[in-house]
Formats: C-alpha cells, sequence, structure tokens
C-alpha cells in the first residue's frame, strides 16, 4: 500500500468558461492522510466540481485559482482514484474484467491474482464470471468499490457513491468501504448528513454563492461510528447549517 498523503486547499477558486459567476471562491480545506473528510451543501453548490478538479476532469477553459497542497510536497497527478455515483460498469465485461479495467487502460497486464482477492474482501467471489446486468445495485457498487480498489491510489474521491441503494445496503456499503479504505485518504461528497456523521473524520459545509467550505467540528470517535447522542448531534448541526426547516432539507 502507497503511503498515505495529506491534503490542503488554500483560496480555491473555480469558474466555468460558459459562467458569468465563479461556482466556488475562497474554499479553504485541510483533509488529513489517511482518514475521511466529507463535503456536504446543496445541490449544484460545487461538490462535484471540487472533486473532478482534485481528479483533474475540468472541462477545457475552466478557470482554477488557488493551492492544491500535498503533505509530501508531490502533486496529486496520477494519485487519485474516482467512485462516482453510477458504478460506470461497462456491460459487455464481466465482473472480473470490469474490476481490472484500469491495469487494461495502463497498458498493464490484469492482475487476476488480486483481482480476485479483492473480489472475496467484498463478498462477491463467486459472481466473476457474472455481468452487471446480473448484479443488484448493491452489488454492482461493491464491484465498483473493488474496482478503485484495484487502482491502489493513496487518494480516492467518492460522489455520492452509496445513495442509489437502499438503507440496510448503505449501511453495510459503509461498514465495507471504512475497512477496505483504511489508510487511504478519502474525500466523501453525500446529501446524506447521517453518512457524514458516521464516516468523517472532517466535515465541511459548501455555503453561499459563490460557494465557500465551513468546517464542523467532528467527535474523535472511530469510524464508522454508531448513531449515538454525539452522531445525532452532529447531524443535526449539519442540517441545521444545510437550512433545513421542520426536520426537511431542500438540497436533497
Amino acid at each position: 500500500m502507497t503511503d498515505a498523503v495529506g491534503i490542503q486547499l488554500s483560496r480555491v477558486a473555480i469558474q466555468y468558461q460558459t459562467s458569468e459567476n465563479k461556482t466556488l471562491s475562497s474554499v479553504n480545506m485541510v483533509m488529513p492522510a489517511g482518514k475521511w473528510t466529507s463535503i456536504l451543501g446543496k445541490s449544484g453548490c460545487g461538490k462535484t466540481t471540487m472533486l473532478r478538479a482534485l481528479a483533474g476532469l475540468l472541462e477545457p477553459g475552466t478557470v482554477f485559482h488557488g493551492d492544491v497542497l500535498t503533505s509530501d510536497g508531490i502533486p496529486l497527478s496520477d494519485r487519485v482514484a474516482y467512485m462516482a455515483q453510477q458504478d460506470l460498469l461497462y456491460p459487455w465485461l464481466n465482473v472480473m474484467e470490469n474490476i481490472c479495467l484500469s491495469q487494461r487502460f495502463g497498458g498493464k497486464s490484469a492482475d487476476y491474482d488480486r483481482a480476485r482477492m479483492l473480489l472475496k474482501a467484498v463478498g462477491l467471489d463467486e459472481v466473476a464470471e457474472s455481468y452487471p446486468e446480473q448484479l443488484s445495485g448493491g452489488m454492482r457498487q461493491r464491484v465498483a468499490l473493488a474496482r478503485t480498489l484495484m487502482q491502489d491510489k493513496p487518494v480516492v474521491l467518492m460522489d455520492e457513491p452509496f445513495s442509489a441503494v437502499d438503507a440496510v445496503t448503505r449501511y453495510q456499503l459503509q461498514d465495507l468501504a471504512v475497512r477496505l479504505l483504511k489508510g487511504k485518504t478519502i474525500l466523501l461528497v453525500t446529501h446524506d448528513p447521517q453518512e457524514a456523521a458516521r464516516l468523517a473524520d472532517a466535515i465541511y459545509i459548501f455555503q453561499g454563492s459563490p460557494a465557500y467550505a465551513s468546517p464542523l467540528a467532528v467527535p474523535m470517535s472511530q469510524t464508522p461510528r454508531d448513531i449515538d447522542v454525539d452522531a445525532i448531534s452532529l447531524q443535526q448541526t449539519i442540517l441545521s447549517m444545510l437550512g433545513a426547516k421542520g426536520g426537511q432539507y431542500a438540497g436533497l
């Protein structure tokens, strides 16, 4: 496993070429090495834009200002894995082939032994030859998690990866991700305050227009957290900062 890397964002601002206004402005964040950091905010506030910026996936012509600093002084390029909301599995490839896809794109020989080990870790070793259409939504997301792990990058960007599954499956996937991604630096975008309260060691709320990042105080307890009094209190704080009224969150 590669060494964990801490990330610091300093006065980051992003403006799309097609927009007269900035999407993000003066964003300051610290993502501790080997820990989970979560971003929440209303729809369209720039959460995914931040992930795409860190992954080097911004559209041509997008203006980026500010600094992205790493704890080891090495740029993030080629050290980031991205796990999206959709599983993005290729329907014409079986599970094993989907997991090994990044190696094929990188011009490397597929490491089937490692792929089998990861499939076993996510509890899918018996479906290696199955195709995505034969799997449930939760199973497909576990394949996507195994594919992310196959890249073995020190930084993992996750864009609402568990939002499309039922509550019980989401809970199970959260626990699985914490266990298998241990030691990596995770930046998780989520709309779910409970998910952030369970998983995150650091939490930022994107507020305003253009958006800036407001940090929250997070319990020092080990993740994934039980939904105890502290976690519920944190969840209520998140909802309040997101502008929830009457227990409802308009950003959903």
